[in-house]
């Protein structure tokens, strides 16, 4: 007897590899002054340490697209568990730096490989707008994640329960998806050509795929680089900065529930535009208030960016399907190495503004937020730039339909 495809199982599965995924990001940075006073190890040592998640994603996401057609999504999530697995005991068990470098690269290479096989198994199980519709949901458990496991960290350090007890919890998930999968018969490639590496090169190099590479580069950007530097800014400024980070994740999680209407009367296109003008305008925000009003920044940023990254993965789903799962495997890596790119040429920015702001004879609290602020201005030509790419691209694409995606 043909065995079926249970989408609900596997959709369930997906989303608890992605929780993990959160989890093992927000988790290892609440651990991270844990690790650095147990193993006396520099902050730079820490960020190498951090660096190895970010080098683990990308590299397992490309690996896994190009070999999508040959091993299948279920072998590429028995890799991840693997990897979860290992990097998970080797962070509990590690003697040093060397241990946590190879553990964070194994958490980084089994997130990876969630991405490379979930992303293109969603699309080939769903169609027409509901594709957009289940990525986004799928992609709310990133945030979703990070959430549970800021407040799980904070918790467990309350109770004075050690790092290693923390790294544990990640299995939790893991161990969920694994069960979740187990048995189960996954869906085929819907686009025959799709199988063919030669056939997802050539649309890979298509002009609308790589208009959307450039876009996914700024869009990535925009969403995690303010991120990265919220605390400085808004450390000085009244506001929490992990209530920020918190209300932001939080926003996100539920605005990618709510994405099947929204992408469906506003199209991809539209969503795209909408949310470069809200990040510029929320980033905007971030860059000249502070106290309270950061939190209503802070807001509009979250509505700027929530559909970014699972729209984007949406539109190459729909409108380069000749890319398949190779082609949302790249895209996805191009965001996370944008990401680490341009770290540190944000960085520069923050090091000029400080020399030109302590010129001016700021000290302390106030050159720290003087600083910051300076350096938002400067992140705005991010999403600015997006404005103008996403207005080409409504226009561009308007009136043209992709097997069921909308118009526009």
């Amino acid at each position: 007897m043909t065995q079926t495809i249970n989408r609900s199982a596997l959709f369930n599965g997906s989303c608890f590899a992605l929780i993990t995924t959160g989890l093992s990001f927000s988790i290892r940075a609440g651990i991270l002054s844990q690790l650095g006073a147990e193993f006396n190890l520099s902050g730079e040592q820490l960020g190498l340490i951090n660096s190895m998640w970010f080098f683990g994603f990308p590299i397992s996401m490309i690996i896994g697209g190009i070999f999508y057609h040959s091993i299948g999504p279920k072998n590429i999530m028995k890799i991840a568990f693997v990897m979860h697995t290992l990097g998970v005991l080797l962070t509990i068990f590690a003697g040093g730096y060397v241990g946590l470098l190879i553990s964070m690269l194994c958490i980084g290479l089994g997130t990876g490989c969630t991405e490379a096989a979930c992303n293109p198994m969603i699309a080939d199980m769903y169609s027409g707008v509901k594709v957009d519709k289940m990525l986004n949901r799928f992609h709310m458990w990133f945030p979703g994640g990070i959430v549970m496991g800021a407040l799980i960290s904070k918790f467990m350090t309350i109770m004075e329960l050690g790092w290693q007890a923390q790294m544990a919890v990640i299995m939790i998930p893991a161990i969920t998806y694994f069960i979740l999968f187990y048995g189960k018969k996954f869906p085929e490639s819907k686009v025959d050509e799709a199988t063919s590496l030669g056939s997802n090169l050539k649309a890979m190099f298509s002009p609308l795929y790589l208009f959307l590479i450039v876009c996914m580069a700024l869009t990535a950007i925009s969403e995690f680089g303010p991120g990265q530097w919220v605390e400085v800014i808004l450390g000085s400024s009244g506001a929490d900065p992990m209530i920020i980070l918190a209300l932001t994740a939080g926003l996100v999680t539920i605005l990618r529930f709510f994405a099947g209407p929204v992408v469906g009367s506003l199209g991809q296109t539209g969503v795209l535009l909408g949310g470069a003008v809200f990040t510029a305008l929320g980033i905007y925000l971030f860059s000249v208030v502070t106290g309270p009003i950061a939190y209503l920044a802070a807001i509009i940023y979250a509505l700027g960016y929530a559909y970014f990254w699972p729209v984007m993965v949406g539109a190459v789903a729909k409108r380069v399907p000749l890319s398949s799962a190779l082609g949302m495997s790249v895209i996805g890596a191009v965001g996370m190495f944008s990401s680490g790119i341009f770290q540190p040429i944000i960085g520069n920015w923050i090091d000029n503004s400080t020399i030109d702001n302590t010129a001016k004879g700021l000290t302390g609290e106030a050159l720290q937020l003087a600083t910051g602020q300076d350096t938002l201005q400067k992140m705005m030509i991010f999403p600015i730039i997006l404005i103008v790419l996403f207005t080409i691209f409504y226009f561009w694409q308007k009136g043209k339909n992709y097997s069921g995606a909308s118009a526009h």
